[in-house]
């Protein structure tokens, strides 16, 4: 009997049709999908680990999880073999034999998100759940300044709803970006863990910044009141984009990222 095998595969996807990464009783989810195609190939049961819970309708262009099997198709034929298998809006791109010990979402060491906002006053279809249509128009400097005040060990309980429950909302934050091409806004922000929903109430919270109900300087009072009232709404998940994971050894090369 072969040994079994620790395989990590990178995904993308577009997320509007599935309720999510996280395998659900009643609902079409990412992973699910994943691991039908994965079983069908691998010829036995196939349990993913992904590196995190994107919600209902949060895209992935770079997404990792890790699988063990007994087959013996070569890590760098899967992409392709799973790809015959998976719908057009998943897709397989790399896959590597990872350590023994390796697991997505615990060996993960940071990730990067990106919010992209359509900033302008007509919609454009071709941006339709895959960027938030917000008409009115964004202060970016503003943006910036604020996006600033959330860099460093801060306890994030203010910009998370309430859902996964977490041992701390203490997380450390790299960096935050706030750029702009044409009509498109992009919210850059890279942190060791995120708390649930929280880069989308932290664009929310931007938001307000713009449009002057919150001050830029009153983020680090905000943070220190630790009460999600005080900050911006949850923006809506089509904006949402998981876009950089960092990992140690073969996995990490595979995701291309130091």
């Amino acid at each position: 009997m072969p040994p079994m095998r620790n395989i990590a595969l990178r995904l993308r996807y577009d997320g509007t049709n599935y309720h999510g990464w996280q395998e659900q009783k009643n609902d079409i989810t990412v992973a699910a999908t994943v691991q039908n195609a994965l079983s069908k190939i691998c010829g036995h049961p196939v349990k993913v680990v992904g590196c995190g819970r994107t919600d209902a309708g949060v895209h992935a262009l770079r997404y990792c999880a890790s699988f063990r099997t007994d087959s013996t198709i070569p890590a760098d034929r899967l992409p392709l073999a799973l790809n015959a298998q998976l719908p057009p809006d998943i897709a397989a791109v790399a896959a590597v034999d990872a350590d023994e010990d390796f697991n997505a979402i615990l060996s993960c060491e940071k990730k990067e998100y990106t919010y992209k906002i359509l900033n302008e006053r007509l919609r454009d279809p071709f941006y339709a759940n895959r960027a938030y249509f917000y008409p009115v128009p964004l202060d970016i400097k503003a943006m910036a300044e604020a996006a600033a005040h959330f860099v460093g060990t801060h306890d994030f309980k203010a910009v998370r709803s309430v859902g996964t429950e977490t041992k701390t909302t203490v997380r450390t934050v790299y960096w935050y970006e706030v750029s702009q091409s044409g009509p498109l806004i992009e919210l850059r922000v890279c942190a060791d863990g995120f708390l649930y929903n929280m880069a989308r109430a932290m664009t929310g919270t931007l938001i307000y910044v713009s449009e002057g109900k919150i001050a830029a300087c009153d983020i680090p009072r905000l943070l220190e009141a630790k009460d999600r009232r005080l900050g911006g709404p949850t923006v809506p998940p089509c904006g949402l984009y998981l876009t950089r994971i960092w990992y140690g050894g073969p996995a990490g090369i595979m995701m291309g990222d130091p």
